[in-house]
């Protein structure tokens, strides 16, 4: 993978706005609050099921809609996370033990909402000699056993400081996609994601590909946060280096006052110009919109993944 110069970026204490200049969300941002009979009977049965899910934590825009059609992102290993990022809502400190229950009722779950396309994450968990790459392979196994016509993509954290098995103990529970966020621009993650490395995240995402190159990779990226053109550009070029499949770039929406602020709001005109780079330079699915999110039609967009790979031969 060939090296980067990471532009220099401004000091992180510099880059926080007032309230009083907080920017005003556009009128493509907004989304109605979400309500339904479907919204609700997701909502129950995580609640029943003891489940957390990313819609939640991460407050995501589009939870609405994807939960009154019956779809939500699982994610796994607790609410605490780790790790503390400028850009996230969910807390940060330390996690509690695993629960062995727990890939046993995310199973519960898949079946129950009759999913056909489900979508696994979690927060970052240092605290576990490998990361949580055991409970992530048994909560895939779980899902195959309870539900085995549903395909199954992961979205994992990087497991930084695990040697070079716990990705192996994911891969080989074999995932039908394996997702890793890069997040941002390089230069932006000291301010941004402090607690990673950008060139790590990407070897991961390649060596995903060494270890199974039939699996469909995955990664994506916010915008809003400071980066240029040329900047979401590089980190293109070095995702295609590392033969990720699918591509995903979204607005970023600041959770709360504390976070890293909104520098801009991309326009659709500017999501659709990304997209039709991003398939220039040989991805095989882009999703570049401002709602756009690493899980949002994550179902249908897993099938023209594949019906793309089938037209390349």
């Amino acid at each position: 993978m060939r090296d980067l110069k990471i532009p220099e970026q401004r000091h992180p204490e510099k880059a926080k706005r007032p309230d009083s200049e907080r920017l005003r969300k556009p009128s493509w941002i907004r989304v109605k609050a979400p309500t339904g009979d479907g919204y609700k009977k997701t909502r129950n049965l995580m609640r029943d099921n003891a489940l957390v899910t990313v819609c939640e934590e991460a407050g995501c825009p589009n939870v609405g809609e994807c939960w009154s059609q019956g779809h939500a992102t699982m994610m796994i290993m607790g609410e605490i996370c780790t790790r503390g990022c400028s850009f996230c809502n969910i807390a940060t400190g330390k996690p509690d033990s695993l629960d062995t229950f727990e890939p046993g009722r995310v199973a519960h779950a898949v079946d129950k909402l009759g999913l056909k396309h489900v979508v696994i994450t979690s927060v970052d968990r240092d605290d576990l000699a490998d990361g949580g790459a055991e409970h992530f392979a048994q909560t895939i196994r779980a899902v195959r056993h309870r539900a085995p016509d549903t395909t199954i993509e992961i979205l994992t954290p990087d497991f930084l400081k695990c040697d070079a098995r716990a990705l192996e103990t994911v891969v080989a529970a074999r995932p039908d996609v394996f997702n890793h966020n890069l997040e941002t621009v390089p230069g932006l993650y000291p301010s941004v994601r402090p607690g990673a490395r950008y060139f790590h995240s990407l070897r991961l995402l390649q060596r995903v590909k060494e270890l199974d190159p039939q699996m469909f990779t995955k990664s994506g990226i916010m915008v809003g946060l400071g980066e240029d053109r040329q900047g979401v550009h590089q980190v293109m070029d070095d995702m295609r280096a590392a033969d990720i499949d699918f591509l995903t770039i979204g607005q970023y929406l600041q959770p709360t006052p504390k976070h890293h602020p909104v520098e801009r709001f991309v326009t659709p005109e500017e999501f659709a110009s990304y997209e039709k780079a991003a398939y220039g330079k040989g991805f095989l699915m882009v999703s570049a919109t401002p709602l756009t999110r690493s899980s949002y039609h994550a179902g249908d967009d897993f099938a023209r993944l594949r019906a793309a790979r089938m037209a390349q031969g």
